[in-house]
C-alpha cells in the first residue's frame, strides 16, 4: 500500500494507514458481501451465479447510488486479511461460481495485486473487475495478466452531468483512458462452449431519466474511438428513483420512460453495438443485494 494513496483518479494523497481516503476506506480490506449473484449479464452469471465480492467504499459520489450503505461508509463492512480474501475466493469457486467478481475494487487495487498473483493460479475460473469506470489507467497497468474480464460502467459524456451527479467533472476522459487500458489487456470478447465470457470487456451504461441525449452522445463517442466490436455493450434501464435523496434533481425522482430507453437503444443498434439490453421490470429495489454481515462472517469462518 502506497504511503500516499494515488490509486484512483482522485489522487487524494492520503496515508490510508493513518486515516481514510476520499473513498472513505482505510488501507485494510473491508468487504460487505460475498455470494453467488444471479443478476449479472447472462455470460457473467452463468447457471450458478457470479462469485461476487462487494468491497466497501467508492471513489464516486453518485447521488442515486443503490449501494449507498456500503459506498459512503454508512455500513463499515467486515475487515479481511489477504489470506481470508483468498480463502473466500476459493469457497465461492467451490460453490460453483462462474467467476470471481470484484465489485467496486478501484480503491483497493494495490492490495489486490499480490492477492490475485497468489490466488489466480489456483482458481481455474475467470476473475472479473467490476467498477464504476472512474479508474486510473496507470493503476490498472498493475493488473496486467491478473484480470480476465473487465466490467466497467461508462456513466456520462457531459462533464456537467458527471459533476452534478457523481462529483467527477473529468469522468469521461478518465473513463476513456481506463477503457483503453482494459481493452489493451484483455482484447475482444472470448466465450467458452457454455456461452460464459472467459475474456474481454462488457461496458455498462445506465440510462438516466432526462439524460437520453447524453447517453446517445456517449455511445457515438465510444463508437468513434473504439468501434463497435471491441467490447460488448450492456445497456441498462434499471435506474431506481427510490435511492435518490429527496433533494435530488426532479428528473432523478422518476423512472426512465420506455421512450427514453428505446431511443438510446435505437442509437446503440444503429451504431452496430452488440451485447445486452434490460427489461424495465428490473428497475425495482428487489434486485439490490442485501448486505448481511452475519452471513458474510459465516462464509469467512475457517472450515
Amino acid at each position: 500500500m502506497r504511503a500516499s494513496c494515488n490509486a484512483c483518479p482522485r489522487a487524494c494523497g492520503v496515508d490510508r494507514q493513518r486515516r481514510r481516503g476520499y473513498c472513505g476506506m482505510p488501507a485494510e480490506l473491508r468487504i460487505a458481501r460475498a455470494d453467488l449473484h444471479p443478476w449479472e449479464e447472462p455470460s457473467i452469471s452463468g447457471a450458478n451465479g457470479s462469485g461476487t465480492v462487494f468491497f466497501c467504499g467508492c471513489n464516486l459520489r453518485c447521488v442515486y447510488c443503490q449501494n449507498r450503505r456500503i459506498s459512503n461508509g454508512e455500513q463499515a463492512g467486515v475487515a479481511v486479511s489477504p489470506e481470508e480474501l483468498e480463502r473466500l475466493f476459493l469457497r465461492l469457486r467451490d460453490r460453483g461460481a462462474a467467476n470471481i467478481n470484484l465489485v467496486t475494487p478501484t480503491h483497493y487495487t494495490d492490495q489486490l495485486i499480490p492477492i490475485l498473483q497468489k490466488a489466480r493460479p489456483k482458481l481455474g475460473i475467470p476473475v472479473v473487475y467490476n467498477c464504476g469506470g472512474y479508474d486510473s489507467a496507470e493503476s490498472l497497468k498493475g493488473l496486467q495478466g491478473l484480470i480476465d474480464v473487465y466490467l466497467p460502467d461508462c456513466k456520462y459524456f457531459s462533464s456537467e452531468l458527471s459533476l452534478a451527479y457523481s462529483a467527477a467533472p473529468d469522468y469521461f476522459p478518465v473513463a476513456m483512458a481506463a477503457l483503453e487500458e482494459m481493452l489493451s489487456q484483455v482484447g475482444a470478447p472470448v466465450f467458452d462452449e457454455n456461452g460464459l465470457l472467459r475474456r474481454g470487456v462488457i461496458l455498462r451504461h445506465l440510462v438516466l431519466p432526462g439524460c437520453r441525449e447524453d447517453s446517445k452522445a456517449l455511445l457515438n463517442a465510444l463508437c468513434q474511438r473504439f468501434g463497435n466490436r471491441a467490447f460488448l455493450l450492456s445497456l441498462m434501464s434499471q435506474y431506481t428513483p427510490a435511492f435518490a435523496p429527496a433533494d435530488a434533481p426532479k428528473n432523478l425522482r422518476r423512472r426512465v420512460t420506455s421512450f427514453e430507453y428505446e431511443d438510446v437503444l435505437n442509437t446503440a443498434c444503429s451504431l452496430g453495438f452488440e451485447g445486452y439490453l434490460q427489461a424495465r421490470s428490473s428497475a425495482v429495489s428487489h434486485y439490490t443485494p442485501a448486505f448481511d454481515e452475519n452471513d458474510l462472517r459465516k462464509l469467512l469462518d475457517p472450515l
